[in-house]
């Protein structure tokens, strides 16, 4: 069979999409959270569980500190391509104080979200062919950011029996001579899940030992619940960090989202390569969102504590409730804000009259029937499973769950 560019080149063509955005497979959970919206727009009463992103709106002190950037003139220009010189103080500065991570203000670059800052990563560390092992179920940027930057994702399945997590054996029969880089990332999107200080160990001295590079995304280290801890790939493992890339950022912590402020921390040649990267993509992040974030990092915590403890509330609704429903199962998250129920037990079954024989298609039927939108395991490597955002109201949450369970019930053989 002929390829797209075969077949144009044959025609005295060339075509017009490249080859990679071509092969880019668009964002999932995007997906989902936006036919939902267009739903809630044409009057339906939908329920969304769809994208991580908090329900709380941004801190007033954060807003404030934008509003004064704004009549600000020096927020009228550019900033230096890696970030505000000050904000990239205070993020090395709250780096030690979360993590134990003591990194010079130089390795820090502030991105346009963490999508690009793990984008920037990839490019700066990958060749064309060189393998990245990513653990399954992954977010779903993950794998396509290795692709874009010509790398090869090399998938590693984990599932509920290990609490989807990874072990040094599963790795090591995954590498090869091409693997350049392991993704680590504890608390886990989608699973929750969170690797103690042991399994770090292990695995930080694994890669060590194979002088592999660690992209660890560290976005949900303040999400951590029933006395679990976040431990850095890099504090709990020195010898790795020379290799290690951590990725961080405002918009889960902080309900900051729509602001677009990420950082990625990195050796000093791999950083000075970064910023030489954006200084011919995109320039510097929004002069009034990195205002916007050092207010964030240099303010008041305590409201970082108060999300958390909502948090916790919802995980144990969730948790609760979907554990009842027929034909689910699911394990108690310990990190995040994601449930990541297995509905295997309904797959094969007849729903709604209609037979159900994969998630994605019960995710189709949660939101046509049920008005209930959820993200299908398909998106993150993990067929038979379903991801649910509990960053929503208590009342929503239970109302969602009421309705899936009710579906649920229907099923017959």
């Amino acid at each position: 069979m002929t390829t797209q560019h075969e077949q144009a080149s044959q025609a005295g063509e060339l075509p017009r999409l490249s080859r990679r955005l071509k092969a880019l497979a668009p964002s999932a959970t995007l997906a989902v959270d936006a036919k939902a919206k267009a739903l809630k727009a044409a009057g339906e009463d939908v329920i969304i569980f769809g994208a991580g992103e908090p329900d709380f709106p941004t801190p007033s002190h954060i807003v404030e500190a934008a509003v004064a950037a704004c009549a600000d003139p020096r927020s009228h220009k550019y900033t230096p391509a890696g970030g505000l010189p000050e904000l990239k103080e205070a993020i090395a500065t709250k780096t030690l104080r979360d993590s134990g991570l003591q990194v010079d203000p130089g390795q820090v670059i502030v991105a346009n979200g963490g999508k690009h800052a793990i984008y920037d990563a990839c490019s700066a560390l990958l060749d064309d062919g060189d393998e990245v092992l990513i653990p399954a179920p992954y977010w779903t940027t993950y794998p396509e950011a290795v692709a874009l930057a010509g790398g090869r994702p090399v998938v590693v399945d984990t599932d509920d029996s290990t609490g989807f997590k990874v072990d040094v054996e599963q790795l090591e029969r995954h590498r090869t001579s091409r693997t350049k880089m392991l993704v680590f990332v504890s608390p886990s999107n989608p699973t929750g899940a969170i690797y103690d200080r042991s399994e770090i160990e292990a695995i930080g001295r694994w890669a060590a030992d194979n002088r592999m590079w660690v992209l660890c995304d560290e976005i949900y280290e303040h999400f951590v619940y029933a006395g679990a801890q976040q431990h850095s790939l890099p504090v709990v493992v020195p010898e790795a960090a020379e290799r290690c890339v951590v990725v961080n950022g405002v918009s889960k912590t902080y309900a900051m989202t729509g602001w677009r402020v990420g950082w990625l921390i990195a050796p000093g040649d791999i950083a000075a390569a970064v910023v030489n990267f954006q200084s011919q993509t995109t320039s510097n992040v929004a002069n009034v969102s990195q205002r916007a974030a050092l207010a964030a990092l240099q303010g008041d915590q305590g409201v970082v504590a108060s999300m958390v403890e909502a948090f916790d509330r919802r995980r144990k609704l969730t948790h609760s409730m979907l554990t009842e429903m027929a034909g689910v199962s699911c394990l108690e998250p310990r990190g995040a804000f994601y449930a990541f129920p297995s509905v295997k037990g309904l797959l094969g079954r007849v729903i709604a009259g209609r037979k159900v024989d994969s998630s994605a298609e019960l995710a189709e039927l949660a939101i046509s029937e049920a008005k209930v939108a959820v993200v299908p395991g398909e998106a993150f490597g993990a067929p038979g499973f379903l991801r649910l955002s509990y960053a929503m109201s208590d009342d929503q949450i239970a109302e969602g769950l009421s309705r899936l369970a009710k579906l649920f019930e229907s099923a017959g053989e």
